[in-house]
C-alpha cells in the first residue's frame, strides 16, 4: 500500500474535538434543566449563548475545509461529521427552549435518565475526537454509542408509554412529548456522529 500524505495541520482535529466539548456542556445544561431548583429563564440564556458558539466553531471548520487543500480526511466527512456535532447542539437547545417555553411543571424520572444517556455519549463524544488524528482506539466509541442509543431507545419507549398511561393531563402531554422527541432525536444525532467516525476510520485504515 502506497504512502499517504496527511498534512501536519492539526486545526481540523482541534475544532471537531472543540465542538464534541460544546456538547458536554449543551448536556450539563441540559441536566441542570431538569432539575426542580433550576433558573430555567437562566439556564436557557445559557444554553443559548452555548448553542451560539457551538455554531461559531462549525462554520470556523466549514471555513477551514473550504480553503485548505488537502484536509487530513474526505473533505465530505469533515462537513458531514461537523454537521453532524452541530444537530446534536441544536436538538438539545431544542429541548431546553421547550421546557421554558412550554412552562413544564413536572418531568417525569425517565426524562432524567435519558439525559444522563446524552451526558455519557457527550462525554465518550468529546474523548473519542483527539483519535481522529492516529484513528486509533476509536472502536470502542462508536460499539458503546451504539449500545447507548439502543438504551434510550427503550428509556424512550418507556417515557412514551407513561406519558399515556392517564398520570398526566392531556395537555401536559403534548408538551412532554414534544420534549421527550427532542432528546431522542439528540441521542439519534449522536449515534449519526458515531456512524460518521466509524466511516471515516474504515476509509483510513
Amino acid at each position: 500500500m502506497g504512502l499517504r500524505f496527511r498534512p501536519v495541520d492539526t486545526s481540523f482535529f482541534d475544532l471537531l474535538t472543540q465542538s464534541a466539548q460544546h456538547l458536554v456542556t449543551g448536556a450539563g445544561l441540559l441536566a441542570e434543566m431538569l432539575s426542580e431548583t433550576a433558573d430555567r429563564e437562566d439556564v436557557a440564556r445559557r444554553m443559548r449563548e452555548a448553542e451560539h458558539t457551538a455554531d461559531e466553531t462549525t462554520h470556523e471548520l466549514i471555513r477551514k475545509v473550504n480553503s485548505t487543500f488537502v484536509t487530513p480526511f474526505d473533505r465530505e466527512d469533515i462537513y458531514a461529521l461537523g454537521s453532524g456535532l452541530d444537530d446534536v447542539m441544536d436538538c438539545m437547545d431544542e429541548a431546553v427552549d421547550l421546557i421554558l417555553l412550554y412552562e413544564v411543571k413536572v418531568l417525569p424520572a425517565e426524562m432524567s435518565t435519558q439525559v444522563e444517556v446524552l451526558q455519557r455519549c457527550a462525554d465518550l463524544t468529546a474523548a473519542a475526537m483527539p483519535g481522529l488524528r492516529s484513528m486509533q482506539s476509536l472502536e470502542e466509541y462508536w460499539i458503546e454509542i451504539n449500545r447507548l442509543e439502543n438504551a434510550g431507545d427503550k428509556n424512550h419507549r418507556h417515557t412514551l408509554a407513561r406519558l399515556f398511561s392517564g398520570e398526566f393531563k392531556t395537555i401536559e402531554v403534548l408538551k412532554l412529548k414534544d420534549v421527550v422527541e427532542s432528546l431522542e432525536e439528540a441521542i439519534d444525532a449522536f449515534e449519526k456522529v458515531a456512524n460518521i467516525v466509524e466511516q471515516i476510520a474504515v476509509k483510513e485504515s
